[in-house]
């Protein structure tokens, strides 16, 4: 079979795949189960494990993930796709440890749906709509530190729905950010090798809007969710 059967048939894949994932974005990056159970009746440092669930936490989380595909899909040479997944790594990293450590909360809810909106503003980008539409560029680098910030908290919302003990906490949640990263790191690889393959073939632009008309679609779902749950979440 030719290199252009395969990348095209490969890139079909790609897109039925990412379809799959608009329904499994709305309950994306929970901590539950034995993962709950754990973290809950952990005391003391526990570094290996909480960098096991960080890397986990990451790898199973949609709406992180699919932000970081749009971050990184006209990102050609690795050099740049470090500075971009960098600027995403400070932010989150900031909030999460601020958030956890300085029990700083905000409702999960509305910054899932920040999240939702993060992946839809870079699909947006990435389809060229900020300057056909508005006439403007926006700064994609201040963009995704900024969403970087949200992501961090959406992490942080996680962690706060358990109670932590004290003895060994900042280890525990410098760790799991630890984690955090190297899962990105796992994931992202797998995705810019994908994406560098598919390149070789012309389908590559060809279907690009499409791809991200579909991260987009995925985007609004997730924001659609958390904001339904939002106002229908009993009051206080």
């Amino acid at each position: 079979m030719r290199l252009h059967q395969l990348t095209s048939r490969w890139q079909q894949w790609a897109l039925f795949g990412l379809a799959l994932l608009i329904p499994t974005i709305a309950t994306a990056h929970t901590i539950e189960g034995s993962d709950a159970n754990f973290v809950q009746a952990i005391e003391g440092p526990a570094i290996a494990p909480f960098i096991y669930l960080g890397a986990k936490h990451m790898v199973t989380g949609y709406d992180h993930l699919l932000f970081l595909v749009g971050v990184i899909f006209f990102l050609y040479r690795p050099k740049h796709v470090v500075q971009y997944v960098t600027l995403f790594a400070v932010g989150h990293s900031i909030t999460l440890l601020l958030g956890v450590l300085a029990d700083f909360r905000v409702n999960a809810f509305l910054i899932d749906a920040i999240i939702g909106l993060s992946i839809v503003y870079k699909a947006f980008e990435n389809m060229d709509g900020f300057k056909r539409v508005f006439g403007v560029e926006p700064n994609t680098k201040i963009a995704v530190f900024v969403f970087g910030l949200f992501h961090g908290l959406g992490l942080a919302t996680k962690l706060q729905e358990f109670t932590l003990s004290d003895n060994g906490l900042v280890t525990n949640i410098v760790s799991f950010n630890v984690g955090v990263e190297i899962g990105q790191i796992l994931a992202l690889s797998a995705v810019f090798i994908a994406l560098s393959i598919w390149r070789t073939n012309t389908s590559y632009l060809r279907h690009a809007f499409a791809t991200n008309t579909v991260l987009m679609t995925g985007g609004f779902l997730l924001a659609g969710y958390q904001l339904s749950a939002f106002m229908l979440q009993p009051p206080y």
